[in-house]
């Protein structure tokens, strides 16, 4: 399968700007609309605020309901989709390539022309209680809230996107209509398609669907100062203990492509370390992996995995004595493992209309362009294996942040710090 070619920008007068992924011999299109406005950018009191819209858009415009919007999306074969993350919102629309002008007309109603109308709102308040509570009840879930509160403290990017359940109560339809006022414009908009239509047609649409947006300056995330330390929650009913460990590394502002390495050679493969040893070697775990989760304010190497309560401290040593080792030496067989498994999964993503559209807009909204494969292939290539040993140093030199959740043996924090100090580690 022949790649896609590489991203052309345009910019309206307003700032909105669009992302156009050129694939001639494509007979579908995707197109979807990405607004920095996320957990990140929320206070206390208007966390989750974000995901409510997301859900709200599709119960009313201006001109449809909610039946029609699905409706008219539907007769055309189209799948319509949306999510929330940290940075942003994205609202998506998959179909028939010459039903492209319709998808970024539908979409720019939904994104621009919400009514929150006040009764679909309270039937969906209760769809929404209902999946915080399926949230809440998930310890992997609640494990990683527990570490991305460990990480950022009290830091926007520790709220998960979620919200609070008081915030779904309360929240009222004049929240959400300001919400949008305040940050559904300007920079804080791209418009990505990918499919056989050229560049200057969708400026046209994009135009006419978006051009009215009001001209917003970026919605911007202040830098996030990783802290540490151990947090836990025990769970009626869980039989298995979850944890998640992690260490605070340059965000993407940092445009440096040594925590994504250091993540697959650590960790992603049954021949990684984590793997190797932990599941093949020594049956201490079902699953584990690691990876580098990077945004604009701030970034986390994280490691995940579940095991039995009772092999939790072996678990939690071993995986501590194999950090200390890669913090010493990297051996070159897994850099090399970890170069290439990152390409292909690169390749493969580049085929992935989806993964493409974002990675399009993420690089639009940190770095103001989108960056070239050739660009990319190159930050991976120059991550040498001095330069991976010399973060795994810093990481474990700075101290981990460690969330356990499931079932979480008596006095865990004390053993953990003894654990951990005996290979070096500090958690404070």
């Amino acid at each position: 399968m022949t790649a896609p070619t590489e991203p052309q920008v345009a910019t309206l007068a307003n700032g909105v700007r669009l992302a156009c992924i050129h694939a001639p011999q494509a007979e579908t299109t995707s197109v979807s609309v990405f607004v920095r406005a996320g957990s990140g950018h929320e206070s206390k009191l208007t966390s989750g605020l974000s995901h409510v819209v997301e859900h709200m858009v599709f119960k009313g415009t201006a001109t449809r309901d909610a039946q029609h919007i699905n409706l008219d999306a539907e007769r055309l074969g189209a799948e319509v989709n949306a999510h929330t993350d940290k940075d942003h919102t994205a609202f998506h629309m998959r179909g028939l390539a010459r039903d492209v002008s319709g998808f970024i007309a539908m979409l720019g109603d939904i994104v621009l022309q919400p009514s929150f109308p006040e009764d679909e709102f309270e039937r969906e308040r209760q769809v929404l209680l209902h999946e915080f509570t399926e949230d809440e009840d998930d310890p992997v879930s609640t494990a990683f809230k527990l570490f991305d509160h460990a990480s950022w403290g009290t830091h926007p990017l520790a709220q998960p996107v979620i919200g609070t359940r008081r915030n779904i109560e309360r929240f009222t339809r004049a929240d959400l209509v300001s919400h949008v006022q305040r940050q559904y414009g300007g920079a804080n908009i791209v418009v990505a398609v990918a499919g056989p239509t050229p560049l200057d047609t969708l400026a046209r649409d994009v135009q006419a669907a978006f051009g009215a947006a009001p001209a917003l300056a970026p919605n911007l995330i202040a830098p996030a100062s990783f802290g540490g330390g151990i947090a836990s929650k025990a769970m009626p009913g869980s039989s298995q203990s979850h944890l998640v460990m992690g260490f605070g590394v340059p965000g993407q502002q940092a445009d440096d492509a040594t925590a994504a390495v250091a993540a697959a050679l650590f960790g992603e493969g049954m021949s990684s370390p984590l793997l190797g040893e932990l599941r093949e070697k020594r049956g201490l775990v079902y699953y584990a992996a690691a990876s580098a989760d990077v945004l604009d304010a701030g970034g986390q190497f994280v490691i995940e995995a579940s095991t039995a309560p009772e092999q939790l401290d072996e678990c939690l040593t071993e995986l501590a004595r194999l950090l200390a080792l890669q913090a010493r030496r990297i051996d070159p067989v897994d850099l090399e493992r970890a170069h290439n498994q990152l390409l292909v999964r690169r390749l493969r993503a580049l085929e992935e209309p989806a993964r493409r559209l974002e990675a399009a807009a993420l690089d639009l909204f940190i770095h103001g362009r989108v960056r070239s494969l050739a660009e990319w292939r190159a930050g991976i290539a120059a991550v040498d294996g001095e330069r991976v040993r010399a973060l795994f140093e810093r990481m474990l030199a700075s101290g981990p942040a460690l969330a356990v959740s499931g079932k979480v043996p008596r006095g865990l924090r004390d053993r953990v710090r003894t654990l951990l100090a005996a290979q070096g580690l500090r958690c404070d």
